[in-house]
């Protein structure tokens, strides 16, 4: 399992430690539980002349969700002064991933409430009705100006690498800048040997295309199957090697389209799909070097790679595609073991903190609600972690333990995560108990990782001529 977080009385981040070691702490009276997600404790003693081991941050940004992996540097011989002595026990623990999670943002909510708002204020100016004056000409966008969707993407990777290095001795960052280099794709980059074999270079492509036409064959939409690039255009037609004549097929397909092009072999769409811009990746390109920016705030060197580089690092350890081992292969840090057996991810999602919105409308922009300016009651607050336990004889009664809804009348609703997101509402307050606070984010526990292959295998074979 990934490694709990330790920090001592000072709150000074130690060596994060199994989840066996953690219980024994807890047993023993020698730490308490600080933070639930992600899992700290608090020893109950200082320790100022602590060495803890030195990990690096690793992150994969994405439009939708982003990898996290903390992974112990490589072996001190890289280092320009090793130490003279080391354990055995930490010699070993170089390359191992200590932690990861996955990060879920809130992009999508985000733009969809902007035009909800948009749309209500629209349509209660056109009625004449009470509205607020438009104020389009007298705004300004400073330099480096985001939109609200992208600006929450940041802010939540900001928060949780700054969360992050109080919980751990973090010396270093690495960020994948680009899921592939857009500009280098604009000529044809990769041809004969070089195109057959699959080079760094070709990992660019492959990674575009793979993310262009979302993992399937073009032609007959197949998933799960060994998928080779194919020139929509063939070359014996004079078809280029560029990356907007580049598709990709299954073996089959691949085989059957021979020197036709993608229209006569009946699939005009294809055409059509390839000038379709990619709006995840431009939506990570806008972003990356804002990123970049707020990153190196934090004072720690930052590494940069490429999505090419990252999936060359995983394919060569035979690791199987997931936001957090892609995160933990990104830069050229990447150690040449990497060892992420039994680690499991932390699922974290992005929900908010609720909305400012003091006068509810329905669709068409009338009120139909009126909401109080105060968000937490009773010492409660939408959102919180708790635990109810409501004596027999209610219609409520048993131990329910979820996110819960609070109301200004003390009757609160709690979701309980643990039966598939079943709501028990009219839940008497005194009978609630805080189990932790909510800070904006839902969590859960991810899936162990598949085994390692034997042999490094890609996601795309070698083309065929086409």
């Amino acid at each position: 399992m990934s490694s709990v977080f330790v920090v001592d009385t000072e709150r000074r981040p130690l060596d994060p430690v199994h989840p066996g070691a953690a219980r024994r702490l807890l047993a023993r009276g020698q730490a308490a539980v600080w933070r639930r997600s992600p899992f700290t404790l608090i020893l109950q003693r200082a320790v100022p002349d602590a060495q803890p081991q030195p990990l690096r941050l690793k992150l994969d940004p994405g439009s939708r969700t982003t990898g996290l992996a903390l992974v112990t540097e490589p072996p001190l011989e890289r280092r320009p002064d090793p130490a003279p002595a080391e354990s055995a026990e930490r010699a070993e623990a170089r390359g191992r991933v200590v932690w990861a999670s996955e990060l879920t943002h809130r992009g999508g909510a985000v733009h969809e409430g902007l035009v909800t708002r948009a749309a209500v204020r629209r349509s209660r100016r056109q009625r004449h009705t009470r509205y607020r004056p438009p104020r389009f000409e007298n705004r300004s966008r400073p330099d480096g100006w985001l939109p609200p969707s992208q600006q929450s993407r940041l802010a939540n990777i900001e928060t949780w690498v700054r969360r992050l290095c109080r919980l751990a001795h973090v010396v270093a960052l690495s960020q994948e800048v680009v899921r592939f280099d857009t500009q280098a794709l604009l000529t044809p980059e990769i041809s004969g040997v070089e195109y057959q074999q699959g080079t760094l270079a070709g990992y660019e492509l492959r990674e575009y295309l793979l993310e262009k036409w979302q993992r399937r064959c073009a032609y007959c939409h197949t998933t799960g199957v060994p998928l080779q690039i194919e020139h929509i255009v063939p070359r014996a037609r004079a078809g280029s090697d560029r990356a907007s004549n580049l598709t990709l097929a299954c073996a089959p397909c691949n085989q059957r389209k021979g020197t036709w092009t993608a229209e006569e072999f009946g699939h005009p769409e294809v055409h059509a799909q390839a000038r379709v811009p990619l709006r995840d990746a431009a939506a990570v390109n806008a972003t990356r070097w804002a990123l970049s920016r707020r990153l190196r705030e934090t004072g720690l060197p930052v590494e940069t790679g490429t999505g090419g580089r990252t999936k060359w690092n995983r394919t060569r350890r035979g690791l199987p595609k997931t936001h957090w081992l892609d995160a933990a292969c990104v830069g050229a840090s990447t150690p040449e073991r990497l060892v992420v057996a039994g680690v499991r991810p932390l699922l974290i999602t992005a929900t908010g903190h609720g909305t400012r919105q003091v006068c509810g409308t329905n669709q068409y922009g009338f009120p139909i609600r009126h909401r109080t300016r105060h968000k937490r009651f009773f010492g409660f607050q939408t959102g919180d972690l708790v635990r109810a336990v409501v004596p027999a004889g209610l219609a409520t009664a048993g131990t329910h333990v979820g996110r819960v809804l609070v109301r200004a009348s003390g009757r609160f609703d709690v979701v309980v995560a643990a039966s598939g997101g079943r709501r028990v509402a009219g839940i008497g307050h005194r009978y609630v108990q805080a189990v932790a606070r909510g800070d904006g984010y839902a969590y859960a526990s991810g899936v162990l990782p598949t085994g390692a292959a034997e042999h490094p295998t890609a996601e795309t074979s070698p083309a065929s001529p086409a």
